[in-house]
């Protein structure tokens, strides 16, 4: 398989990023340590490249309807300007992926997850029943970076020609950065305030260095994908592939406030409905109480037996101890039920938390 390249590769290895596949990419998964840049994220400014997501356009008189049907969010109480999660379910009410809405004045963008990029795709055609649509691929002119932090408003508000603080949170506006043409949404997947900017990706390389540049008096530093992860991790943000998958349906992954069961119809509503009313098992979130590290695939236990798996785990790099997810039984996903989980053969106790982990965020500043 040929690993693809960002337009910012060359950055990458310029600035010492140390490189890894993900999602078909070379992408850095850190430049001087996950811990270090990860206090970044928290305390100042990180900028990510993100240009690895796929991105579609979908327009035409029946693209409102079309998108009704085919994610689980209300499509129709989006407003132009603003954003919504959401996700796509098969007809079983499984995750085919998540993913971001845009509602542009021309027709809706929709952001979806980079290994899932051909899948969705195929997704959203085998689903179309009327000529009266288009699904545009915009992937590869489509560049991406998050800037995520509590000085990234600060950052902006020195580099954008305009009022960067009338971006509302989910919402977004066209900018000129530099001379160059950007969408800006404050949006991303870390905790703290934060930005996400979409460019022509030939552009993307110019703009990178313009924000590092800018950005040194706010502290800012060039993040990988290793503190993506412990970030998301420590607020319960879920990662596909990890947390949820083909197998695993919205209503026990906690995804129940973005799927509208109230809607008149979507692909997978009658199997939510059915499963809503036969639950059996919750994705919850356990501190560690003992000094050990969960991993994806570590059993849970409950007075001796197994009642779930952990989905995703790390060291919290905010909080000092271990943390993970995963899905439980039902009847024991409720929170302050002390755990047990199996790391190497050795039972290490936890304890089930109300989500987030880490509650210090500036998300909402």
């Amino acid at each position: 398989m040929i690993i693809k390249k960002t337009p910012l590769y060359k950055e990458h290895i310029e600035q010492g990023g140390t490189m890894v596949e993900f999602a078909g990419y070379h992408l850095p998964i850190t430049y001087s340590s996950i811990k270090n840049e990860h206090s970044v994220v928290r305390q100042k400014v990180g900028v990510f490249d993100v240009s690895h997501m796929a991105e579609f356009f979908i327009s035409g008189e029946s693209a409102t309807r079309f998108l009704q049907n085919i994610t689980v969010n209300d499509v129709a109480k989006l407003s132009i300007g603003q954003v919504h999660y959401s996700l796509m379910c098969n007809k079983n009410g499984g995750i085919i992926d998540d993913l971001l809405l845009y509602k542009k004045d021309n027709g809706y963008m929709m952001v979806v997850n980079a290994a899932n990029h051909q899948k969705d795709l195929e997704w959203l055609h085998k689903n179309k029943d009327n000529k009266n649509l288009s699904i545009k691929d915009i992937s590869k002119e489509t560049g991406l970076l998050a800037l995520q932090g509590p000085r990234s408003r600060e950052l902006l508000k020195k580099i954008v020609n305009d009022d960067i603080k009338s971006i509302l949170f989910y919402h977004f506006k066209n900018f000129n950065i530099n001379g160059i043409e950007v969408l800006i949404s404050r949006t991303g997947y870390t905790g703290e305030l934060g930005y996400e900017i979409y460019s022509n990706a030939k552009d993307l390389p110019v703009l990178w260095k313009y924000i590092l540049k800018n950005g040194e008096k706010f502290g800012i530093q060039p993040v990988g994908l290793g503190c993506r992860d412990t970030l998301r991790m420590e607020m319960k943000y879920l990662l596909y592939g990890l947390d949820i998958d083909s197998n695993i349906n919205p209503i026990e992954a906690g995804l129940g406030w973005v799927t509208k069961l109230e809607k008149k119809e979507f692909i997978g509503k009658n199997a939510l409905l059915n499963i809503r009313k036969n639950l059996t098992r919750k994705m919850v979130c356990i501190k560690m109480l003992e000094r050990a590290i969960p991993r994806t695939g570590n059993a849970i236990y409950f007075n001796g037996k197994v009642i779930g798996e952990v989905t995703s785990g790390t060291m919290s790099p905010s909080l000092g101890h271990g943390i993970s997810m995963g899905f439980v039984l039902l009847k024991n996903a409720e929170i302050g039920v002390n755990v047990f989980i199996d790391i190497r053969g050795n039972m290490k106790k936890g304890i089930i938390i109300k989500a987030p982990f880490y509650k210090g965020g500036s998300l909402l500043n």
